[in-house]
């Protein structure tokens, strides 16, 4: 998120410093311009101006700034640099490239560092698609570039520009700060773009989403799904998987971009995440999977200011990218760092707070983040999506705590992470009782017409099904399962089989960590399979033993691990049913 510091408007001169919030005096700013900060120069934007005092966010470490020391304005909002080369990037929660500053300062960055989001002076191929005399609107896209392996670089006249006819455009190598586009309005096009990360990039049309998401997670694609242009909440406690489900999303979900914000997580988990990534293949492609990703790291241990800008960093970058007509998840973990972020500098802000110390507008900032997602047509008439999926953290697991409790009231699928399926050892640990979606009946349209025309009701067999089990779990806690008729105990076994063999699955299984949706419904299919012909053997004077007794029922929980799933699932149907048809 680089700055060129060549406007200054009017230094000012700090008054006062109280942690990542500075007030400076005699500076000529308006709200959220950035400014830097001190002798050393540090990073911060504009929060408040109230007579001649201007309010500082700094998004760096302010140990040893002292009063008396220079602010300089750019006159500028905070923005990031948009442009080719951002996907198989690392930046901070400002946007500076990680790794090249490793290259330039080592494995510790001093204060004050800073780099352009994008390589200056690297040069892309860039091949036209309009030609001299060609009438160019905002957002039109003129050429292309190849990013990477998997990723075609559309670059856009800027939303912000008049438009008019092209007068001259360059074919060839260019940086993206070289001229490649003329138009007769007098405005220059470059490959870079510059964007305020506080402010949505126009659209033309808002849509309801109608195409799934398809994470290659049974208990998610299969009970609560999420659309492309959705959002979603997964809060969960310490330890119930979070971390790990994203991790999953970001690697197998059906989006073309992945765009991961790593808000305030642990050191380790971001190692793993950055160690892990570059190792991946893309099922899509066959190439990398950073290919297709921008990672965005702000661990637990960087300054809190940078933490309350990252994720608007993540959603304009997926802006950016949802702009030239592609699918992009942004992956936000966790949303509740971000808001611890915000209450501490409304703390020191002297705000009044709200409940248990948040801001009063918690809510208002967590709709515009959630807002930003949808299904769009762009201004160059081309469809694009964002789909948010936000990690929540509530303390203890405390689910009417209030991050989690408004991102309730604005998200459309919520998956609830539950501490005792975790320590039961059952991943994902979502608990299929408390967990819900609101984009069912849009995206049965779709699954009836591209994987099976039965889906919408073999879900809700299994939904039924499930809910009757927790019903009669809590008759088993006070009088035991032998007490039950053999119809529901029936059915406290086929439950049993859609919770091991279904709902559980093996990330870290080579074959299990993805399901695609025809195999989500093959064995969906056979477990409904194993339970209406448990029930006409029953019914035929079978008794409940002798069911459980029989050799292929158990096969159920291996159908995950099946890389042949097809062939084996056709057989293991054959093979129940000839079975139970012998008891009766």
């Amino acid at each position: 998120m680089s700055q060129a510091k060549e406007k200054t408007i009017e230094d000012g001169i700090i008054k006062r410093v109280s942690g990542p919030v500075v007030s400076a005096a005699g500076l000529d700013a308006k709200m959220n311009d950035m400014v830097y900060v001190g002798d050393e120069g540090l990073m911060g934007e504009v929060i408040r101006i109230k007579d001649d005092l201007t309010t500082i966010q700094v998004y760096e470490e302010t140990s040893g700034v002292s009063p008396g020391e220079p602010v300089e304005n750019t006159g500028e909002p905070l923005s990031v640099d948009l442009g080719p080369g951002m996907l198989n990037s690392i930046y901070d929660g400002v946007q500076r490239p990680l790794a090249v500053l490793e290259g330039q300062l080592g494995a510790f960055l001093d204060r004050g560092v800073d780099a352009p989001g994008i390589d200056l002076e690297k040069k892309w191929g860039f091949k036209p698609t309009v030609k001299k005399g060609d009438e160019v609107n905002p957002g039109d896209i003129i050429g292309t570039v190849q990013e990477t392996e998997s990723i075609e670089h559309k670059v856009m006249i800027p939303p912000n520009f008049v438009g008019g006819k092209v007068v001259r455009i360059q074919k060839g190598e260019h940086t993206v700060v070289d001229e490649i586009c003329e138009l007769d309005s007098g405005e220059k096009i470059t490959m870079r773009q510059k964007w305020p990360v506080r402010s949505p990039r126009p659209t033309k049309q808002k849509h309801t989403p109608t195409i799934p998401l398809v994470t290659g997670q049974r208990i998610l694609d299969g009970l609560f799904p999420i659309a492309k242009g959705g959002t979603a909440a997964i809060p969960g406690p310490f330890g119930s998987g979070k971390t790990v489900t994203q991790h999953q999303l970001a690697k197998w979900s059906d989006a073309d971009i992945i765009v991961y914000v790593g808000c305030g997580e642990r050191g380790n988990e971001m190692t793993e995440v950055i160690e892990v990534f570059p190792e991946l293949e893309d099922p899509k492609t066959g190439k990398a999977l950073m290919s297709r990703t921008c990672l965005i790291a702000n661990t637990s241990n960087m300054p809190v200011a940078a933490r309350e800008s990252c994720v608007y960093t993540g959603v304009t970058i997926a802006e950016y990218y949802r702009d030239m007509g592609y699918d992009v998840a942004v992956m936000a973990d966790s949303t509740s760092r971000w808001a611890e972020a915000m209450r501490e500098i409304s703390s020191r802000l002297e705000e009044m707070p709200g409940e248990e110390g948040y801001p009063a507008y918690l809510s208002a900032r967590l709709s515009a983040f959630y807002e930003r997602a949808g299904l769009f047509t762009n201004l160059n008439e081309t469809a694009g999506s964002i789909s948010i999926v936000g990690a929540v953290s509530p303390p203890g697991g405390d689910f009417s705590e209030p991050v989690t409790q408004n991102t309730l009231r604005i998200v459309k699928t919520f998956w609830a992470l539950d501490a005792s399926l975790a320590e039961r050892r059952h991943f994902p640990a979502i608990n299929w009782n408390e967990s819900y979606s609101l984009y069912r009946n849009q995206l049965d349209p779709w699954l009836r017409e591209n994987v099976e025309d039965d889906w919408p009701d073999v879900r809700q067999w299994a939904v039924t099904t499930l809910a009757e089990e927790a019903k009669l779990q809590e008759i088993v806690q006070l009088v035991g399962k032998d007490a039950l008729p053999e119809d529901q105990q029936l059915t406290l076994e086929v439950a049993r089989y859609l919770r091991e063999g279904f709902l559980q699955q093996n990330a870290y299984h080579d074959v299990d960590t993805y399901s695609e949706p025809g195999k989500t419904y093959l064995t969906f299919k056979a477990i409904q399979t194993f339970n209406d012909e448990a029930f006409k053997a029953l019914s035929g004077g079978a008794s409940i033993e002798q069911i459980q007794a029989i050799e292929a029922v158990p096969r159920l929980n291996r159908i995950g691990t099946a890389s042949e799933y097809g062939e084996f699932i056709e057989q293991l149907e054959k093979e129940i049913t000839d079975q139970l048809k012998e008891l009766y």
